[in-house]
């Protein structure tokens, strides 16, 4: 088996709770597997996954995308240098565009984790 191209981490907030694996455990079984699977592929093909699985939302904000029926589920991300992606946090889609208060959510989770990865450098 190949080695993952990129490393996938969930967020994590100040608490220690991690958003999304959280949002991730609380999904049906069924769209759980689809979108664990799909987590699979973006460790895998990193920048080049694509639609219908990613999309660029706004401001190197991303979203997996996940449907089973009806229900639609997703959960966004952002890429770090050293082939790292961190994972935000997940919802369930209910309207035809991604909440910009979503987008607003994974970029201020965005802006306190690179906050955080700057202290832990300066420590070195």
């Amino acid at each position: 088996m190949q080695k993952p191209k990129f490393d996938v981490d969930f967020y994590d907030l100040a608490d220690g709770t991690k958003p999304a694996r959280d949002f991730l455990l609380s999904l049906p079984m069924k769209m759980r597997a689809k979108i664990t699977r799909t987590i699979a592929m973006l460790e895998s093909s990193g920048t080049d996954l694509r639609e219908p699985h990613s999309k660029h939302l706004d401001d190197g904000i991303f979203e997996l995308r996940a449907k089973v029926g009806s229900d639609i589920t997703r959960v966004l991300y952002f890429f770090v240098i050293g082939r790292r992606i961190i994972v935000t946090h997940g919802f369930v889609k209910k309207t035809d565009k991604t909440p910009p208060a979503e987008i607003k959510k994974a970029k201020q989770y965005r802006h306190e984790f690179l906050n955080r990865e700057e202290k832990n450098d300066e420590r070195i």
